[in-house]
């Protein structure tokens, strides 16, 4: 069987390091906010190009602690693409704050820049761009947007570590950045793991501090915080393989590329790939009308899928106010989608079996 995502193997390669990781948290007997904790924040903030990193428990808490530090709330307003994961919605209303669903673009699955100037009011605060699926996000029009109406740019990178625009790496692009280290991301922790970047010293001391209960100091809360703190074996799993994220990139690049050239199927839409520093394909997301048919067919073939995502969020029950709105674009992609197996473990024959598979995929 072809995978969609073999963590085992992917993991697999670093298990000697990981073994010396946990060997050295345990000796240690500091479990939280030690020195794991201090040289990942240090080096991820130098990959990402950032003066400083917070770590937290996961990339949902990353984005909640940045709208709270900022201290968004009830009445205030952030756009955000309506085909986004849900997370990046539940931060929004976990501060109280209202999300203006803006319709994605179905060349890139990003945002669709030009839509978003429509949707500012007196009451926006913020524009939180979603990489999806590892591409990043056209940003200049976003720039020229939040100098225009005096906006915050929140990045909601969790799918998009490494991927590189004009030269500055995704966590980097707006005033600050939240992270997910979900195992299946393409930096994966071995457990739920997050993160913020920034470029802002205040902003980053009142997210730490937001994150230890509220406290910078032991018993001293000065802010109704979290507990959202990135633990010490997680850190150095990280530490890790940060030292591998671009090569591993890399190949994933490298299949994408291959499958761009190798599917040929009249009824198989295929991403674009944009510029190639900006894709690092955290997921490969073809669309067709006959999505369901395909995803059995291929199951029957031996080849796992995944939808990312069946139902948006507008449709959750959730969000039930919501749900008889209609965004057309962001329905017609989750119910179109479908994601084939990509990963920097994958071999050649795997590779080759999914396009042969796709490509004699027949609906009737």
């Amino acid at each position: 069987m072809v995978k969609f995502l073999d963590l085992q193997k992917i993991n697999a390669r670093f298990q000697d390091s990981f073994e010396s990781v946990f060997k050295e948290v345990c000796a240690s007997g500091w479990y939280l906010q030690g020195k794991q904790n201090a040289e990942f924040e240090k080096e991820f903030a130098e990959y990402c190009g950032t003066k400083y990193c917070v770590g937290c428990a996961n990339g949902l808490d990353a984005l909640r602690l940045i709208i709270k530090a900022y201290g968004f709330g009830k009445g205030d307003e952030i756009i955000v693409p309506a085909n986004t994961y849900i997370a990046s919605i539940l931060a929004i209303t976990d501060n109280a704050c209202t999300p203006v669903l803006v319709e994605p673009s179905l060349e890139t699955y990003n945002i669709d820049v030009e839509r978003i100037e429509s949707h500012i009011t007196s009451k926006t605060k913020a524009i939180l761009v979603v990489h999806l699926y590892g591409r990043v996000v056209e940003m200049e029009k976003i720039w020229a947007l939040a100098k225009k109406y005096n906006l915050k740019v929140i990045e909601d990178s969790a799918q998009a570590h490494g991927a590189i625009y004009q030269g500055k790496r995704a966590g980097s692009l707006g005033d600050v950045s939240g992270f997910s280290f979900y195992p299946g991301k393409n930096l994966g922790a071995l457990g739920d793991a997050g993160a913020i970047t920034t470029n802002d010293k205040a902003l980053a001391d009142k997210i730490r501090a937001l994150a230890n209960y509220g406290s910078f100091k032991k018993y001293e809360n000065l802010y109704q915080g979290l507990n959202s703190r990135l633990d010490e074996i997680q850190a150095g799993i990280l530490r890790v393989k940060l030292k591998s994220l671009d090569e591993d990139n890399q190949k994933r690049k490298r299949i994408a590329n291959i499958y761009l050239d190798r599917i040929k199927h009249s009824e198989i839409i295929l991403p674009r790939a944009g510029d190639e520093d900006s894709n690092v394909w955290h997921v490969f997301v073809i669309r067709t009308k006959e999505r369901d048919k395909l995803q059995e067919y291929l199951k029957q073939n031996g080849i796992q899928t995944l939808i990312h995502y069946p139902i948006p969020p507008h449709k959750q029950p959730a969000y039930q106010e919501w749900n008889t709105l209609e965004f057309p674009q962001t329905q017609k992609i989750h119910n179109e989608v479908l994601s084939l197996p990509i990963s920097q473990v994958m071999e050649d024959k795997e590779i080759f079996k999914v396009i042969e598979t796709l490509n004699t995929f027949c609906r009737i």
